[in-house]
């Protein structure tokens, strides 16, 4: 879930702004909560699905490193890869290592992911990204972040988009290394806690606390692309 963007691009208008991504992010939000929602507050919809964690949780003690392992990769690939989620492996961990240990492998799963999509992008080069990623989005934002761009914008464009779009941008225009694991170290540990809580909230059957964080992470991340839209138009009325 790492866990919408915008901007004017060239030539567009202010009702093109919105990027596919991010209206792609809100709508994957409001199903996953809405489908999270709805599983828990069916008793024996959530009794079945919570009744494999039991068999994961003695799988993984049987193996703690080789658990961990998976889980980090898994969170690694869903940093990279639109159709990979975390969701998937979310109330597992919760309900095996607990809400501060599952948040701290994901964030490092996350981390990991953006990463590695960094330096794809930086040494393997567009070919590569673009059976990677979504191709008209890097095009959308390619002229607008270089190797000198501020950092805030940055961190805006991190918190903003779907997480494997700055990596590979980033990486493309070969943006200083050290600022884009700072921007998403940071960007990520509100979303990496947010949807920890949401898988505990789902294990637990707390529904107010699933649509609670679902809301809080819908106006941070709007907030984000408000913040991030409004600096690309300046920019633009400024060029």
């Amino acid at each position: 879930m790492s866990g919408a963007a915008g901007g004017h691009a060239a030539g567009e208008g202010p009702h093109e702004a919105r990027s596919p991504s991010a209206s792609r992010r809100a709508l994957v939000l409001a199903l996953l909560i809405a489908l999270l929602a709805v599983a828990a507050s069916s008793r024996q919809l959530h009794g079945w699905l919570v009744s494999f964690l039991p068999t994961a949780e003695m799988l993984i003690r049987d193996r703690p490193v080789l658990g961990v392992t998976v889980f980090v990769l898994f969170a690694a690939l869903s940093a990279m890869l639109a159709f990979v989620s975390s969701a998937v492996i979310v109330p597992v961990g919760v309900y095996v290592w607990g809400k501060g240990i599952s948040m701290m492998l994901l964030l490092l799963g996350w981390v990991l992911g953006g990463v590695f999509a960094y330096a794809v992008s930086r040494f393997l080069g567009r070919p590569v990204v673009q059976a990677l990623t979504s191709v008209p989005v890097l095009d959308r934002y390619a002229d607008r972040f270089t190797r000198t761009a501020p950092f805030g914008l940055v961190l805006l464009f991190q918190a903003a988009m779907p997480s494997e779009i700055p990596g590979y941008l980033l990486g493309l225009v070969r943006y200083d290394f050290w600022k884009y694991l700072l921007a998403l170290t940071l960007t990520e540990i509100p979303y990496s806690a947010a949807t920890i809580y949401l898988g505990a909230g789902f294990v637990e059957r707390r529904i107010w606390l699933l649509v609670g964080v679902g809301a809080a992470m819908a106006v941070f991340s709007g907030t984000a692309l408000h913040l991030l839209q409004r600096r690309l138009s300046a920019h633009r009325g400024r060029s």
